[in-house]
């Protein structure tokens, strides 16, 4: 069986590591109340996945200054 030769460098092995891409994920808009959420997930805003309401989602409480 071959064997390398030589050792490969620290960089080198970082540089053939580097190339790969984070890209965004893909969202789509739910049916029911058009907000984003994952494909092929139940919506976070409503609960509803393909139409059918599968999550009760409690209300919502804004976390911001009290006024």
């Amino acid at each position: 069986m071959a064997l390398p030769k030589r050792r490969h460098s620290h960089s080198r092995k970082n540089k053939r590591r580097a190339n790969w891409r984070v890209r965004p994920p893909n969202l789509v808009r739910c049916a029911d109340c058009r907000a984003l959420r994952l494909p092929h997930r139940a919506c976070p805003a409503c609960g509803n996945y393909a139409g059918v309401n599968v999550v009760t989602v409690k209300a919502r409480v804004h976390r911001g200054r009290s006024q």
